[in-house]
Order: C-alpha cells, then structure tokens, then sequence
C-alpha cells in the first residue's frame, strides 16, 4: 500500500506530517495557486519548499511526483474512497481540491464547467503568455536586438487583459461568486508587477482588472497563501 512515508520524494522532502495533504511548491504564480486554494478551502496540509533549480525540480524525488519537473504538485493520503493520490498541473490540482472540500467550485453544472472553462483560460492562455512576456521582457530574452518576440507578447498580453477587462464589468469575480478560477487567473496578473510590465501593456489604463486583483489579495486566505512556501 502506498503511503507518503514509502513514497520516493519523502527522501529529499520528509514529511513530518504523513497523514495530512503533502504540498510540494515555490511561491510563483503557479504555485501559490494551490497554497491559496488550500488556505480559502480549509484543507489541513504540509508545504514543502522545492527550489527552481535543476537540482531539485529535475531531481530523481521530484521527478518520481512529477515528471514534467514543474511545481506544484501534491499527494493526498486520503483522496476519494481514501485512495492515495499523486496530482501535478495545478489547474488539475484546483479542480481536484474544490471537489474533495466541496468548495469554490458551482454545483450548478452549467456553472461547474464555465468555471473550468475559465481556468483553463489561464492554463491555455494567460499563465504561458504573461510567462513569455516575462521572458522577453524582463529575463533573458529582453537583450534580443529582435523585437518580433517581444512585441508579440506584450499584443497578447493586451489582449488577455481586456477579455478580463470585459468579463469583469459589474462583476466582482469571474463567476457569480468567488471560485478557483479568480485563485487560477489573479496571482498571473500579479505578476506583471513582478516584471514590471503593467505599464507597456496598458494594466494602469484599466479600471475593472486592477480592481479585482486589489480585492483578491485583500482576502486574509490569500494573504497567508501568497507566501507559502516561503522563500528561502
């Protein structure tokens, strides 16, 4: 029978707590994802610390979890019907957690799906275009003389931003109420302060983004989320 104390990853990441949610991550965007969503759904869990580096996402323990050598990813001694279950992809991982609590996610099925659609918003569109935006813009492809990267990137990101911008007119979240896909979309919005590009993609000019990103990090789960694990 599998256990979190049998498992590989236990050997670089021990877990001390091995009957409780086991939550592996580095608080990126796509990582606090799963801190936050935890938090706002009440779900006891322990956080382990995976640095960025090869050594560590693409070592043998982390690759055993992960093989696509990105966070977060978790395992639940006590999934469905008690089943042990490993999960990567944070999108998945949202999805699996507002079932197992029974939260953030509409039972409404036409609600249900529309809230997956728009995580997967993020998954498909936003998370990798504001990803390359950062690249070009701030890291290392920001030296490139070619600006054709670059100015692609930033388009998209405009784009993005006033499908959201659109979406959020009288509304204070995504959906009717808050779900995880404000948890999926909010923190890579964040991130344009990170990479200093709210500017050139006209974030300022805004009124219903900017908003909304103030009110999700004004939730006291999202607060204590966002800085989970903490950086060395």
């Amino acid at each position: 029978m599998a256990t979190v104390s049998t498992h590989p990853i236990n050997a670089k990441w021990p877990a001390s707590a091995p009957d409780l949610l086991q939550l592996y991550s580095f608080p990126t965007p796509n990582g606090v994802k799963v801190s936050i969503a935890l938090e706002e759904m009440g779900i006891p869990y322990e956080a382990h610390l995976v640095g960025l580096s090869d050594a560590e996402v693409k070592s043998p323990e982390f690759l055993s979890l992960n093989p696509n050598n990105k966070i977060p990813a978790i395992i639940d001694p006590d999934g469905p019907e008690g089943a042990f279950v490993e999960l990567f992809e944070s999108g998945a991982i949202l999805i699996y957690l507002a079932e197992k609590s029974g939260k953030l996610l509409p039972k409404d099925p036409v609600k249900r799906i529309q809230t997956i659609q728009w995580v997967m918003f993020q998954m498909g569109g936003l998370g990798p275009m504001l990803g390359q935006l950062g690249f070009f813009y701030k890291f290392a492809g920001a030296s490139m003389e070619d600006p054709t990267a670059r100015d692609r990137y930033i388009g998209e990101a405009k784009r993005l931003l006033n499908v959201l911008e659109q979406r959020l007119e009288g509304r204070d979240w995504i959906m009717d109420a808050f779900t995880i896909a404000d948890i999926a979309i909010a923190p890579w919005l964040n991130a344009l302060d990170f990479y200093g590009a709210k500017e050139v993609t006209g974030y300022n000019d805004l009124k219903n983004v900017p908003a909304y990103v103030a009110r999700f990090y004004n939730r006291p789960a999202v607060q204590k989320g966002k800085d989970i694990p903490p950086r060395p």
